[in-house]
């Protein structure tokens, strides 16, 4: 009789043969879309939940304001918190995070911020000043390595960069900016996103999610006045100061931070036409967007909510997602959403957004992938970071006057006075918003010129940045008196620039003018170095001297930078991004303003003109001004067609010769005019910039590309495109460039008459 086999053994033996068939299908089905995760996470989560995902609480070791005092512990337990921000260090990451992940219900990873502005630990020059090498690669290194450092010590998101436009050097949060020119802040805009999100796919551990701020027009606060009031046409806004937003989204940012300010009557944080109509609506705009720290519940400083409520709910509906140091989302949301006025969907859009960062970051693979404590000691101040820190620092540096060549040094052999607040002063030299910054890293000019000039370096501080104290001036002149050059280092402490420092004077503060009064009576050369996160008036101080030098605020390697600088190891080449303005009267002063209808006079010693009584109208420096230690020539403009049709481009060349003894590097600038338009338009504007290296005596023909939607604007009817018409092209070094020549636009259908 044949045995047959039970029905056991036979499901084990089918188990057998066909877990290897199961195995590989697995392995070739595509994984789940980060969409897909998303829409699963959702439906799996409780209201409660849900709401948590839209706060951030500020962890005790607070930076930019008054830290929550409540234990966020039992939120955290419960899955209530989406982030956290200022929790610093692999080691303390790891901790908030193994509470979030290990105790909640869903697992759900917290994301870390914080203001990597300029750097973690090795401390970059500020923005204005790396936007003066108006080097895009090397401002992508520089954040990139920002994101190295920042990532290695447990951060996933900084809330940079700020790319508004600033025009008023009073405003203390120029020191952020790029700058007063739209083309320049986008081009920074777009650099300083692929520097610390690379692509996007956040494979690795070296990049951080990117928030480009603030959202919108906040450097267009009135008076100078931080977290001002604004007011600014549509069309102003359109031209100037959204297009960098636009190239951040472009660029792929993962954030948005909505502003202080108000505009056109709403605040920033509340406002359905910044952050549902323009953002999500017009640029299909896919993360989320950040409150600044405490703004929502400002609405009611502001005038256009009654009570925290109101604003939570407000704001929550125009399109903001994350509630910066909870007050008002966590308390309130859920009790609109049960009410029926706020929407399930809109909540899920939020919500759904902030997850889909954390997968993408891989947080939900592994939580701690950025909590390694020995690739924090490993990374943070690798010699590699620090020797970019150096090159971007002295190629930000902008030579202003050099007066029969006292500039470059000697390396030596040479008796040098360094006498200044600024010269050994390691916390002011890195500047505002200097993250993880240890004093003992800064590298300063006392330091570096000392390694150069040994006991013939005679130091003294002179005096401080700020009060009446005049002791330290003796010292000064002994200095100068032993020293066959002066070098003075002035400027702004490390609290006098940045985050809420507005200004009414543009003047070096304290004793600093009288110091550099004290030392021209010596007899000696002086060079001034302006180390300082804003223009500082010039125009009086400006015959005492003999070379002025602008490091801003270089960093952490800001020193040896200078030190390259000053002696011609490094041939100076920034250019100012913002005009330099000779007294505070004339703030705000940019380039590309619209003319009156009396720009100059009518006839001979008419008075009757756009101008001041007591100064001229133009800047001390003008935007894109930068000497050099050798001479730029620029002659032969052309352009490559009379005409420029509809569909095609026009190639627009000069060339530039290096006429000095040296080499050097000069950024040539190509600015536009458009001659008539539908609505008013600027002087001129910067539409395109390349850096070339020529040798002495070397000559090189520059071009650049211009196509019709190059030259489009808002139009009278508030549609944006280009106008048939008349235009005068520019190529030289700085925005009064003289060498120019013209074309003309035409549509389609005027080709085709003709």
């Amino acid at each position: 009789m044949t045995a047959f086999p039970s029905p056991m053994r036979l499901l084990r033996s089918a188990l057998v043969l066909l877990f290897p068939l199961f195995v590989a299908a697995l392995r070739a089905a595509p994984a789940p879309s980060v969409d897909e995760r998303v829409r699963d996470l959702l439906s799996r989560m409780t209201l409660e939940e849900k709401v948590g995902q839209l706060v951030q609480y500020s962890s005790r070791e607070d930076m930019t304001g008054p830290a929550s005092e409540s234990s966020v512990t039992p939120q955290l337990e419960k899955g209530e918190v989406g982030s956290m921000l200022n929790v610093i260090g692999a080691a303390e990451t790891r901790r908030w995070q193994k509470i979030a992940v290990e105790h909640s219900r869903l697992h759900i990873p917290l994301l870390f911020g914080l203001d990597v502005i300029h750097g973690y630990r090795t401390l970059f020059p500020i923005p204005l000043a790396s936007a003066s090498s108006w080097d895009m690669a090397r401002i992508e290194q520089a954040e990139h390595v920002a994101a190295i450092e920042a990532a290695a010590a447990g951060i996933h998101w900084t809330f940079a960069p700020m790319v508004d436009i600033a025009r008023d050097p009073r405003w203390g949060r120029i020191a952020e900016s790029a700058g007063e020119d739209t083309f320049l802040g986008s081009a920074v805009a777009r650099a300083r996103v692929r520097g610390f999100q690379g692509d996007g796919s956040f494979g690795g551990t070296d990049r951080v999610l990117a928030c480009a701020k603030h959202f919108a027009a906040y450097g267009a606060a009135q008076a100078g006045r931080d977290y001002f009031t604004t007011d600014v046409t549509e069309r102003q806004l359109r031209e100037v100061y959204l297009p960098p937003f636009r190239a951040a989204k472009e660029a792929g940012v993962a954030t948005f931070m909505a502003a202080f300010n108000d505009l056109d009557g709403t605040p920033c944080s509340s406002n359905p036409f910044l952050l549902d109509r323009v953002l999500r609506g017009e640029w299909g705009f896919k993360g989320f967007v950040v409150s600044d720290w405490g703004s929502i519940e400002e609405l009611r400083a502001h005038g256009n909510v009654a009570d925290i409520r109101d604003a939570a709910l407000k704001a929550f509906n125009a399109g903001l997602d994350m509630d910066m140091e909870n007050g008002a989302f966590g308390p309130h949301v859920a009790e609109f959403v049960r009410a029926g006025k706020i929407s399930q969907a809109r909540l899920d859009q939020a919500v759904g957004a902030i997850l889909a960062a954390k997968f993408r970051l891989g947080l939900f693979d592994d939580p701690y992938r950025f909590c390694d404590e020995a690739r924090q000691e490993a990374l943070l101040l690798n010699p590699q970071h620090l020797e970019l820190a150096r090159d971007l620092a002295r190629r930000s540096c902008v030579l202003l006057k050099n007066k029969l060549d006292v500039l470059p040094l000697k390396a030596s052999g040479l008796k040098v006075a360094l006498v200044g607040p600024l010269a050994d002063a390691p916390l002011d030299q890195v500047g505002t918003w200097h993250a993880k910054v240890d004093k003992k890293d800064t590298v300063t000019v006392r330091a570096a010129l000392a390694q150069l000039y040994g006991a013939d370096l005679h130091y003294a501080r002179g005096c401080e940045t700020q009060g009446d104290d005049r002791s330290g001036f003796a010292a000064a002149r002994a200095a100068a008196a032993a020293s066959d050059i002066v070098i003075a280092a002035l400027g702004e402490d490390v609290f006098q620039s940045g985050e809420s420092t507005s200004r009414t004077s543009l003047d070096f503060s304290g004793q600093q003018i009288a110091l550099l009064e004290e030392l021209h009576r010596a007899g000696k050369p002086i060079v001034l170095l302006v180390m300082a996160g804003r223009p500082l008036l010039l125009e009086k101080i400006e015959p005492l001297v003999d070379a002025i030098l602008v490091p801003w605020h270089p960093g952490t390697m800001g020193g040896p930078a200078i030190a390259d600088v000053l002696t011609g190891a490094h041939n100076p080449a920034g250019k100012l991004p913002v005009s330099w303005p000779r007294s505070v009267g004339q703030v705000p002063l940019f380039y590309a303003h619209k003319n009156s209808g009396r720009p100059e006079p009518l006839k001979p010693k008419d008075p009757y003109f756009s101008r001041y009584i007591d100064s001229p109208s133009t800047p001390q420096y003008p935007f894109g001004f930068g000497l050099s230690y050798t001479t730029f020539v620029y002659d032969r403009i052309r352009v490559s067609a009379p005409t420029l049709r509809d569909g095609g481009t026009l190639t627009v060349t000069a060339w530039v010769r290096n006429a000095g003894k040296r080499a050097g590097e000069e950024i040539v600038q190509f600015y536009v005019r458009d001659r008539v338009g539908s609505v008013t338009r600027p002087v001129r504007e910067l539409k395109g910039f390349q850096k070339i290296e020529l040798a002495a005596g070397e000559a090189r023909e520059v071009s650049f590309q211009l196509a019709p939607a190059d030259l489009a604007f808002w139009r009278a009817d508030m549609s944006f495109g280009w106008e048939p018409g008349d235009f005068d092209v520019f190529i030289g070094p700085d925005a009064t460039s003289t060498l120019t020549a013209s074309f003309k636009l035409e549509e389609a259908s005027a080709v085709a008459a003709n």
